[in-house]
């Protein structure tokens, strides 16, 4: 069982400016969730019990959102409003399950999961990137029903023309659903694409990606990039890729944060009849 996961939260999210000027980007709502809240929920759902995140400077946003607020758990006692301070009460975590790292750079994914090695202790460990918000089934609790030792990452089939903006798997034995990792190329040209099978930014890795992590090798972008880590344990033993089942949003875009508010809030039944009308009427 996988019962520890990394959240790297260090990032500045400029694409989002000025929203994220003082708001770090992970806690963008949703419908009526910080994006920060679906992936915790995601690695609970796939019995995650320790929580650790890699931030940076002006992220205590995120540590006030995982913590108690005195103030307005009483607030909502008294008023009476019980079903909404359920609400802020089931997400707290237990006491001890959630840790801090600081980033002190931001020199890339590999370097933010490098951060938190020490809270790792020589096991597996999952990573989940909350700009990658996942409708369905937790896509973590899918990896960790197949995940058998080694690595492993979530991958979908993207088009080829759009392999420069993620790590593209080379293949090697594919069912479907479980495709062999022989190869990781990060975001390379389509004409040198080795496949159209996209890391997304789900991860179980092996502690050995941790002492690779230790030389700090600059990769794509001038960053210490996870994926290059990846690609040096290839031929050491597992390495495979799962096609998840659910459906991913890019909530690093403004298109695909747009998408993942239409699309969430369609599967919610208080919301889905008006904004279906509403979107009917608006495209006339």
């Amino acid at each position: 069982m996988i019962k520890k996961a990394i959240f790297p939260v260090g990032g500045l999210g400029t694409r989002f400016l000025p929203a994220t000027k003082a708001l770090p980007k992970e806690m963008l709502p949703v419908v009526d969730k910080p994006l920060i809240q679906y992936a915790v929920e995601e690695a609970a759902a796939a019995g995650v019990e320790d929580f650790i995140f890699v931030t940076g400077r002006n992220k205590s946003a995120i540590e006030d959102h995982f913590d108690h607020s005195h103030e307005l758990e009483s607030t909502l006692e008294v008023k009476g409003k019980s079903d909404a301070l359920a609400v802020v009460n089931d997400m707290i975590r237990e006491a001890g399950s959630v840790s801090y790292v600081r980033q002190q750079e931001p020199a890339g994914l590999g370097h933010a999961v490098w951060c938190a090695r020490k809270l790792v202790h020589d096991q597996p460990v999952a990573i989940l990137l909350a700009d990658d918000l996942i409708l369905g089934k937790s896509c973590l609790a899918e990896m960790v029903e197949h995940y058998q030792g080694g690595n492993m990452v979530a991958v979908m089939d993207i088009p080829a023309n759009e392999t420069k903006s993620y790590g593209i798997v080379t293949p090697g034995v594919d069912d479907g659903r479980l495709v062999e990792v022989k190869g990781l190329v990060e975001k390379p040209d389509p004409e040198q694409a080795p496949s159209n099978i996209a890391v997304v930014g789900r991860y179980i890795i092996d502690p050995a990606v941790f002492v690779t992590l230790d030389a700090k090798e600059r990769g794509a972008g001038n960053e210490i990039q996870l994926t290059d880590a990846l690609a040096k344990q290839i031929g050491r033993g597992k390495f495979s890729g799962l096609r998840f089942s659910g459906e991913r949003f890019d909530c690093g875009s403004k298109l695909g944060f747009l998408q993942a508010n239409l699309a969430f809030a369609m599967e919610n039944d208080a919301l889905a009849p008006a904004l279906q009308a509403w979107i009917r009427d608006r495209i006339k």
